[in-house]
């Protein structure tokens, strides 16, 4: 049974991935304590693992507000998830079904879809789903609840800072077919985990050049 720090943790954590409390929202735990009917003890609670796990700053004067996120933050989240969701893919490969790889296909072939149709907000939603099947049957809880946590953060980086790089998207669709077929082909378990690596990590270049390229001095 989930203990009243716990409860009010997860209800804060809900409502801020799903945009009802949005970046610079501030947190006011009387507000809480009336709206949830838990006391004010494990909303502090709460608040201080949140601010620990980069969900909540607390501002000196003003209280506890919801991150503000920007490109950089978004850059550093995904080089991140870059080496943990490689190394959790590497370890889920051989433990991958038929019905998996397949899954993971059809999930690439809608995201293409998306990117045809220009909703990039389904196509962010489907390359998590995509990920996170690949990294889920890593055989380690505690490491497969790191790249769903880390997801979840980029999620909310991604609804409050526009990111975009020409081309990466139409590249990353080749990048996940080649991904499946070094699983499908029990290639070894250094090369998914690079290839998993390298495909994130050059999301991360892709968008730094562009970023650079937008706030360059003209000549």
């Amino acid at each position: 049974m989930q203990t009243k720090a716990e409860q009010a943790f997860q209800i804060l954590k809900e409502r801020i991935m799903d945009g009802t409390y949005g970046p610079g929202h501030r947190l006011v735990i009387d507000q809480l304590v009336r709206t949830y009917q838990i006391s004010s003890v494990p909303w502090r609670e709460s608040l201080r693992r949140l601010e620990a796990e980069g969900w909540v700053e607390m501002v000196p004067n003003v209280g506890a507000l919801v991150r503000t996120f920007d490109t950089d933050a978004w850059q550093k989240g995904l080089s991140l998830l870059a080496r943990i969701g490689g190394y959790a893919t590497a370890l889920s490969a051989p433990r991958l079904t038929e019905d998996d790889l397949e899954t993971a296909r059809s999930l690439n072939r809608q995201m293409g879809e998306a990117l045809a149709a220009f909703d990039p907000a389904r196509f962010g939603r489907l390359n998590r789903e995509f990920h996170e099947l690949l990294a889920s049957r890593a055989g380690d809880d505690r490491l497969v609840g790191m790249v769903h946590n880390e997801w979840a953060r980029l999620e909310v980086i991604r609804k409050s800072a526009f990111w975009y790089a020409p081309g990466r998207a139409e590249a990353s669709l080749a990048e996940h077919d080649d991904l499946i077929r070094l699983i499908e082909s029990a290639a070894d378990a250094d090369t998914i985990e690079s290839a998993a690596r390298q495909h994130e990590l050059r999301t991360v270049e892709a968008v730094t050049r562009h970023e650079a390229g937008l706030h360059r001095d003209p000549v």
